[in-house]
């Protein structure tokens, strides 16, 4: 089974890229974010004739979140659930193919001192306590998306670029720790080791070009999914051509279930 994570920045902006990166790459499970849709607006039928059935959780100008799948789609829940509101759209779960997917968009957190920092942090201990209450290291489960955490400092083109900013600040590699230490796996590292292999890079500047960028879209998978784990990488293709998005595809292969 290959899962892919992909934060478009803009569907509407990039359907026809999408479209066609599906076509080519294949996925059987494809986590979105900024979708920037709200739900009666999402394409369903463009993607069903690809063969995905999809789900969308969203707001309109910002966030949002999708997952499409060609390998089965159920017990949708949007957010932290009923009982847990969040003011944005940014988190999605589904089971496809036999493993609980959930496509996450974490709060960018904007500044050290900012309220969007500390609902950041906030909305990751949610999702701490989400996968607690709900689910288990033991079942195959995926949090895939843009984290907007880079996990280490081999993960930042310039660590020093980043002193006392967001993304590599110790509170955030905290809660993404304890993430990973509720028992999800950094598939994508199991594979990968080296240091400067970037998902995203800023629009400005010629970052792309000049290799200056952040890993910050992570598929996290449990053990019974990391046990799977054949191929992984970063579609850096996808981030080239006529405006493309400022991230590129993660995308992760699972060998079949023993």
């Amino acid at each position: 089974m290959r899962i892919a994570t992909w934060n478009v920045n803009s569907l509407k902006a990039r359907m026809e890229r999408v479209e066609s990166w599906l076509v080519d790459v294949a996925p059987d499970v494809v986590c979105l974010q900024e979708t920037k849709l709200a739900d009666g607006a999402f394409p369903h039928m463009a993607f069903q004739a690809l063969g995905y059935e999809s789900a969308h959780h969203g707001e309109g100008r910002w966030n949002g979140v999708a997952i499409l799948s060609r390998v089965g789609l159920s017990d949708v829940v949007a957010g932290f659930g009923p009982d847990h509101s969040d003011p944005e759209a940014r988190l999605l779960w589904a089971t496809c193919g036999g493993v609980r997917v959930a496509s996450a968009y974490v709060p960018n957190g904007r500044a050290l001192d900012h309220d969007h920092y500390r609902y950041k942090l906030a909305w990751l201990a949610e999702l701490l306590r989400m996968l607690d209450e709900h689910e288990s290291p033991r079942s195959p489960v995926v949090v895939a998306g843009d984290f907007n955490i880079a996990p280490t400092d081999a993960d930042v083109w310039d660590p020093a670029q980043f002193v006392d900013a967001t993304h590599t600040s110790e509170a955030e590699r905290d809660a993404l720790d304890a993430l990973i230490s509720w028992g999800l796996v950094d598939t994508f590292r199991l594979l990968n080791p080296d240091p400067g292999l970037y998902s995203w890079w800023d629009y400005r500047a010629g970052r792309f070009h000049k290799h200056e960028g952040m890993r910050i879209d992570l598929v996290l998978g449990t053990a019974p999914v990391a046990e799977r784990v054949s191929f992984a990488t970063i579609d850096r293709n996808a981030r080239k051509g006529q405006q493309p998005s400022d991230h590129a595809p993660v995308i992760v292969d699972l060998n079949p279930t023993p």
